[in-house]
């Protein structure tokens, strides 16, 4: 059976990247890969095996197109309004708290937020399917 064991995105900035990782989830470097024209930072926390990888280019200057095809990734936490005022506080710019339902039953309560690069993370409330 396959495990799922990381995601890559590529970063412009590593120290700016790490660090709102490290603010916004707790993800802490767990591995480092430095090859003569890339960075590997894999990044991860107690709650899951599963690692983000950042992947630093050297000698990037410009912003990545994050093109059409990229959605998101998805974090889950005890307290979405804890979070959402901790994110709002550090700045992050998170967008409004989404109630989801379907048929008069709430499926999940949610908001994102982009990191320094603009992708989009969705940070749900742990219930469910979430959980």
């Amino acid at each position: 059976m396959a495990k799922a064991i990381h995601s890559m995105i590529r970063v412009l900035d590593e120290a700016r990247s790490v660090a709102f990782y490290r603010e916004a989830f707790g993800l802490t470097e767990s591995d480092r890969l430095d090859f003569d024209s890339f960075t590997l930072v894999y990044l991860w926390n107690g709650e899951a095996a599963f690692e983000l990888e950042l992947t630093i280019n050297k000698g990037t200057q410009e912003p990545y197109e994050l093109g059409s095809g990229y959605g998101h990734m998805a974090f889950s936490v005890d307290d979405l309004d804890a979070e959402h005022a901790r994110f709002e506080a550090a700045g992050f710019k998170p967008r409004k708290i989404v109630e989801f339902e379907r048929d008069g039953t709430l499926i999940a309560r949610f908001f994102f937020v982009a990191d320094p690069d603009g992708y989009q993370i969705e940070v749900l409330q742990r219930s469910g399917r979430f959980a």
